[in-house]
């Protein structure tokens, strides 16, 4: 598996990757769950990845409204 991702995670926008890392990693800082160097996060809690693919759900969705409300 390339950088932790299965093969049924394909972005829409590729060009989109680098930005969605960020967002990752800000969130993850936010959070206090330190992201694995080698990508493997099966030594984590289902609680610690959920919480984190929550929170990024939630800021993905935040950055929508706003795109679509112009501001």
């Amino acid at each position: 598996m390339a950088q932790g991702r299965s093969g049924s995670n394909n972005l829409v926008v590729p060009q989109a990757t680098a930005a969605l890392q960020q967002l990752k990693m800000e969130a993850a800082q936010e959070l206090g769950v330190q992201i694995p160097a080698d990508g493997y996060y099966g030594n984590y809690t289902s609680r610690e990845t959920g919480s984190l693919g929550g929170y990024i759900t939630k800021r993905l969705v935040q950055l929508a409204e706003q795109q679509l409300s112009g501001k």
